[in-house]
């Protein structure tokens, strides 16, 4: 095989791999659309079709992970792209995490049915949307490389967080009442603290896209006080 189909080859498979880990996303993505538009109407149906999509994004999950390997083991990249392959190899997972927790969501919304406190959803549906919104501005920074769009998924986490610590005070008041939906505000709070991890694991993904661009690993810059310059 000439050098030149070596290289095609090799584009490819870099190619290949970008298209799926965004297909990935966006499948977790109408998850978690699904997710807020169940949990508002209380809907099995759609409650389920999220719980089935999470199998299917598992799957992909490995898929992607032996692509990886595979393309490191037999293309040896350099520079960039393996920034691209190593980045893409740490995605999947909170990829592939955001989609278990949209799944957590939907089996809950199957037990809230039988409550019918359809009402008691709208305190979280502001949660819901701005988790919904991170992760589309994320998806939409990887496509376009832009880092200053990461960077402001970033520093909407600090605003999801707010509404947490408000939502969460809130349901543990109702649940000290006693009264007789206590279980009910159990299961919304978990649904808040599921909601505030997306927010986390979304962070996640957009530090790694400014590593992607930039090689610069910008984790715990809080405590740290310094990005880190790899390669």
């Amino acid at each position: 095989m000439s050098n030149n189909h070596i290289h095609q080859a090799y584009d490819n498979d870099l190619k290949m791999l970008n298209e799926h880990i965004l297909l990935m996303a966006t499948k977790v993505e109408k998850m978690i659309d699904t997710s807020i538009l169940a949990l508002k109407n209380i809907d099995i149906d759609l409650a389920k079709s999220i719980i089935e999509l999470d199998l299917i994004i598992d799957k992909e999950e490995i898929i992607i992970d032996r692509k990886c390997l595979e393309i490191l083991a037999q293309r040896q990249p350099l520079g960039q792209d393996l920034r691209l392959v190593i980045s893409i190899l740490k995605m999947v997972t909170y990829i592939e995490r955001l989609g278990d927790l949209a799944a957590k969501i939907g089996y809950l919304i199957i037990k809230l049915n039988k409550n019918n406190i359809a009402a008691k959803f709208d305190e979280l549906e502001e949660m819901s949307m701005g988790v919904r919104e991170m992760l589309k501005k994320t998806i939409e920074a990887f496509i376009t490389k832009d880092i200053k769009k990461a960077s402001k998924v970033i520093s909407q986490d600090s605003i999801l967080d707010e509404i947490y610590q408000k939502i969460s005070k809130q349901f543990i008041m109702e649940i000290g009442k006693n009264n007789k939906d206590m279980q009910c505000f159990y299961h919304l709070l978990s649904i808040a603290k599921w909601l505030e991890r997306m927010g986390d694991h979304t962070v996640k993904l957009a530090e790694l896209i400014i590593f992607l661009v930039k090689g610069q690993d910008i984790r715990h810059q809080q405590t740290t006080k310094s990005s880190v310059s790899l390669f």
